[in-house]
């Protein structure tokens, strides 16, 4: 078989792996979306039920502001992005939890601060002196805006974020958060890749506001980079607001999950500003390097929470599997892949996503679990509560129906033709009395080896076959030279 034959068959194996993977998540996504559709909506006061047992059948009818924000943003996504989702429906439902939000998510308006929870409907129950409420109340303003193209969804993100960016820069006061002395003055990675992600949000498509956020935006990504400690061996959690390691278990936090999210958030900024060095330093240290710390090597499965130096985390769920970190591996690999087409990156990705869709899908009810136990096995039963809502299962999907989608879209190269038959060469009238020669009867002749090269005497044809070099690049080809970075670098890579 020819070297340009055997890559063409490595690629169309790479290609049908792909096209699987693409097929499976396609139809997760539905369930998963059927699931919401069917179960969460609130048909009285608007918004969102989120606390749903394994059947879909609502345990109690609290509503979280994050979550509300979370689903109006996803529906608006998946609106937006993807054609059989462009529904009268799921629009409808989406403007009812928009809806929903601007009467009651805050607390006191005009002030800014958002409630963590609601009642049914839509009393303030609780607040978090944190800013993810508003993050996610900011997103799903900015989607509702993008399609609807009504002009006050955008006027809240736009004046959401501005209060955002100055509790996290410039004045917490706000949030309500009493400063202590004895408080570490300590900066969670959350905060500035949140930050991070509504850039990204905000500046979708739109060069202008971009063009605002850009100072903002370097601001983000240099303060997750100053997690990264230990000469670069451990992404920390938290870290002084200088930069530097903290004392005791706050200082020693890891989650694996949080480490790979930053990642591919930091990934798209890097790929949007053309920084090739950032790229390779993300993949190495954001997506990589937490991987190989967070992976059980005995049960599979990315550990929730872990100690730099190895010790016991106090957590009591240090060690349990949870849905969102391995969806937000599934997508941190995958984009890794498609933007450097390191094939050990998308062998990443099927190795997380094969533990993922055996261990956490649920092929009875639908949706995913979102607790199991160390050896995989379900903890908790739920498919909604105060953290886990329609957000991170169908975000993860829709994005890796989209990346694969694109990786797919590029016509798969033809193989290439079988060389023709080398003509023979024309005798010198030397060489014909050689030939003569040996067209004499055998027993004048002398008998000659079966095998002419003297390092193939005991192997025979097959152990001469891989003397032979391999396919220099000039040959391969055309088809498969003008194809695009991952799939020629997989095909080079089976060379």
């Amino acid at each position: 078989m020819s070297g340009g034959l055997q890559v063409w068959q490595d690629m169309e194996k790479e290609r049908e792996a792909m096209q699987t993977w693409k097929e499976r998540v396609e139809q997760e996504l539905d369930r998963v979306v059927a699931f919401w559709t069917e179960h969460s909506h609130d048909q009285e006061h608007g918004g969102f039920f989120t606390c749903l047992g394994r059947d879909g059948q609502v345990y109690d009818d609290l509503k979280y502001v994050w979550l509300q924000g979370r689903q109006v943003w996803m529906y608006c996504r998946l609106y937006r992005k993807l054609e059989r989702f462009r529904s009268p429906e799921l629009l409808d439902s989406a403007k009812a939890g928009g809806e929903f939000l601007l009467r009651y998510a805050r607390v006191a308006p005009p002030g800014k601060k958002c409630a963590f929870v609601l009642t049914r409907d839509g009393r303030p129950v609780k607040v978090q002196r944190t800013i993810f409420s508003e993050c996610f109340y900011t997103m799903a303003m900015n989607e509702l805006w993008r399609v609807t193209g009504e002009a006050r969804y955008q006027k809240e993100a736009v004046e959401m974020m501005e209060q955002i960016a100055c509790w996290v820069r410039e004045d917490p006061s706000g949030l309500g958060r009493p400063h202590l002395p004895g408080a570490p003055a300590s900066e969670s990675m959350a905060v500035p890749m949140m930050l991070l992600n509504l850039v990204d949000q905000l500046g979708e498509a739109d060069e202008e506001l971009a063009g605002n956020y850009v100072e903002l935006g370097d601001w983000c990504v240099q303060r997750i980079l100053q997690h990264v400690q230990r000469d670069g061996q451990a992404v920390l959690e938290n870290v002084s607001e200088d930069g530097e390691e903290l004392s005791g278990c706050l200082g020693r936090h890891q989650n694996p999950g949080h480490a790979l999210e930053a990642g591919w958030f930091l990934l798209r900024h890097a790929v949007r500003k053309g920084d090739p060095k950032l790229r390779a330093h993300v993949i190495n240290k954001f997506l990589l390097l937490p991987f190989r710390s967070g992976w059980d090597p005995d049960h599979g499965g990315l550990f929730y929470f872990q100690d730099a130096d190895g010790l016991c985390p106090t957590q009591l769920e240090w060690a349990m599997k949870l849905w969102w970190p391995h969806s937000e591996a599934m997508i941190a690999f995958l984009m890794g892949y498609s933007d450097s087409g390191d094939p050990a990156l998308l062998h990443l990705f099927y190795q997380v996503a094969e533990y993922t869709f055996r261990q956490f899908r649920d092929p009875e009810y639908g949706e995913w679990f979102g607790y199991l136990n160390q050896e995989g096995k379900v903890a908790l039963t739920i498919k909604g509560g105060p953290f886990k809502g329609c957000f991170h299962v169908p975000r993860c999907l829709a994005m890796c129906e989209e990346m694969l989608g694109a990786l797919l879209s590029h016509p798969a190269p033809a193989p290439a033709p079988a060389p023709a038959p080398a003509r023979p060469p024309r005798l010198r009238f030397g060489a014909r009395r050689q030939l003569t020669a040996r067209l004499r009867p055998a027993g004048n002749r002398v008998p000659r080896r079966r095998y002419e090269h003297p390092q193939c005497e005991a192997g025979g044809p097959h152990e001469h076959a891989t003397l032979q070099p391999p396919v220099p690049a000039r040959e391969l080809p055309d088809e498969i030279l003008l194809l695009p970075r991952p799939l020629l670098a997989a095909a080079l890579l089976h060379r």
